[in-house]
């Protein structure tokens, strides 16, 4: 059984709330590059990029599989671990154990013997990696959730044990800013100081394809209410997706690392 304080736990970092609801919202892009992340060190045994929401990992393998859904597992490195292009290979990133104020949760998407394939959440979308299932302090549940958006029909849909929960019509990104489609993931439930637009920010493992950085932020996309309900059911964000309130409580009390199928 997956304790939902567990998976949602951490500080809720409203700077970092602020930050992302403002790629969100209004205003104008700020037409900057994402940005880097810092080498980590794992020991000493190698450097690499920490894949975080403000990151770029170009090494990072793509999910070719996307659409596709999972057995829920997710997982969780107690310390940083290292990522790699393939099982056994070379490591193109690390995975840390706490980002945007809360513990890293990831899906897996693939096992291999003891290797498990994770959604990452860095830059370019869709990127993956590798880790070793076998090292301490790594541990693993399984989220009974799923949620699908489909952009075509404006679409929100939660799942639980595979049964749908709930549906709810939603605002998508514009024709120029659209809401890139794929298989991500919920990163982390952040609390903005300031309640509106939305008293919850949902980051998830994905960005903006069309702005490289926006309000302040690096262009990741988020679930998020909004108090006109007049843009449910319409293209007009800038990536992110805008939930009415009971869709975002309902949403804000799934698992972290839980899949999000973006299609359509």
């Amino acid at each position: 059984m997956i304790e939902r304080r567990t998976l949602l736990g951490g500080a809720l970092l409203p700077a970092a709330a602020a930050l992302l609801l403002g790629g969100c919202g209004g205003g104008d892009p700020a037409g900057r590059g994402a940005a880097g992340g810092a080498p980590a060190d794992n020991g000493g045994a190698f450097q690499a990029t920490e894949s975080t929401t403000y990151t770029r990992v170009p090494a990072a393998p793509a999910d070719t599989r996307t659409g596709g859904d999972t057995k829920g597992m997710v997982v969780h490195p107690d310390t940083p671990v290292p990522v790699l292009d393939r099982p056994g290979g070379k490591p193109v990133a690390t995975l840390p154990a706490r980002q945007l104020g809360g513990p890293t949760w990831v899906p897996v998407v693939e096992t291999s013997g003891d290797w498990l394939r994770v959604l990452l959440p860095s830059r370019p979308n869709g990127s993956s990696g590798w880790i070793s299932g076998r090292g301490q302090g790594l541990r693993t549940a399984r989220s009974p959730y799923a949620v699908r958006v489909d952009l075509s029909e404006r679409r929100l849909t939660l799942l639980k044990s595979g049964r749908k929960t709930g549906s709810w019509t939603v605002a998508v990104g514009a024709p120029k800013t659209p809401t890139p489609s794929g298989r991500t993931f919920v990163l982390a439930v952040l609390e903005p100081a300031k309640r509106t637009p939305s008293p919850l920010v949902l980051p998830l493992g994905a960005h903006s394809a069309s702005l490289d950085s926006f309000g302040g932020g690096p262009g990741t996309v988020a679930f998020h209410a909004w108090p006109d309900r007049s843009v449910f059911g319409k293209a007009v964000t800038h990536g992110c997706v805008r939930v009415p309130d009971k869709a975002l409580r309902a949403l804000s009390a799934v698992p972290l690392g839980t899949l999000v199928n973006i299609t359509g």
